[in-house]
């Protein structure tokens, strides 16, 4: 297993036994206090045990080396689990919604809760922040998605535990029940609209897409760097959790002999990985200058990119 995927899991270890504690308490103290929304967003402090146990998994299938039926390896399972934890970050946001709305519509009825309500969540919100901020930090210096999906999960229980909060301070301050309930819905449209924007980022990978269109200007400006190399076209990138695969066409001199068409591809790829980092694999394709093939399959090239 590469470093990379040890920091990942070692970030899934500190959110497992972290939100085991909060869970633990909140749903313990929760009932203690007499206050059902901090034994609510106990249960979802639970199940975000589950989103930090399918982290753990999916950085187990990622290390397995490339074999017959996955000649490409195994990394996707990094975004399966993205778009597994989007479903989760989803459910939480309806379930949120749902039982706000019912708690609304009985606001009148609900009971006044204790003061050890208000510094459980006060806790709560500090020990979230903490695993956000480190769930962020990991994710960005591994550049992996399923961790920044984490951390906006774990964005979202902050909100719920403000949402929370909010609602016990008016409620035992100033005997408002029915603002704790209206709160939570508006918290409720946010994680939903969280959850549905980290769906369509994994989907796009997920259909051989990218989310930043931007490296094919990389990949253009590298390859003009090659001498005697012409009219890079037809290229497509891919994104393989957070390496790259690049396919591209190049144009050469048409009298050059096979090993000369060769060694100018090899410098073409050799350009690319001193110009792009994370770069899993590239395949050029040379073809003599001029060169038309009817019925080519899509690709950009340097000018249909400016165009863009």
């Amino acid at each position: 297993m590469n470093q990379r995927l040890k920091q990942i899991q070692v970030a899934s270890w500190v959110g497992i036994i972290g939100n085991s504690i909060l869970a633990l308490l909140k749903v313990s103290l929760g009932l203690i206090s007499g206050s059902l929304a901090v034994v609510g967003d106990g249960i979802d402090s639970a199940t975000d045990i589950l989103s930090f146990l399918i982290i753990f998994f999916a950085t187990r299938i990622m290390s397995k080396a490339p074999d017959k039926k996955h000649p490409y390896g195994h990394l996707r399972a990094e975004t399966l689990a993205t778009l597994i934890i989007a479903f989760i970050i989803l459910f939480a946001g309806i379930q949120l919604m749902f039982t706000s709305i019912i708690k609304l519509a009985s606001a009148n009825r609900t009971e006044i809760p204790s003061l050890l309500a208000i510094i459980v969540t006060f806790f709560s919100v500090f020990s979230k922040l903490f695993l956000s901020i480190y769930q962020f930090k990991i994710a960005k210096k591994t550049k992996s998605s399923m961790l920044n999906a984490n951390g906006r999960n774990m964005l979202s229980d902050i909100f719920i535990s403000l949402g929370v909060l909010v609602g016990l301070l008016f409620t035992i301050t100033l005997k408002m029940p029915l603002i704790d309930p209206m709160v939570a819905i508006l918290i409720s449209i946010w994680i939903v609209r969280t959850a549905i924007h980290i769906f369509l980022e994994a989907n796009t990978e997920l259909m051989e897409g990218i989310e930043d269109t931007s490296i094919y200007e990389e990949v253009f400006t590298a390859v003009k760097k090659v001498k005697n190399v012409s009219n890079p076209h037809r290229t497509r990138v891919r994104k393989l959790s957070n390496l790259y695969l690049i396919d591209i066409d190049i144009e050469v001199d048409g009298e050059l002999t096979v090993a000369e068409g060769h060694q100018l591809a090899v410098k073409v790829e050799k350009a690319l990985r001193q110009s792009i980092d994370n770069l899993y694999d590239v395949a050029v394709h040379v073809e003599p200058v001029g060169n038309i093939e009817i019925g080519e399959k899509y690709g950009l090239s340097s000018k249909e990119f400016a165009c863009d």
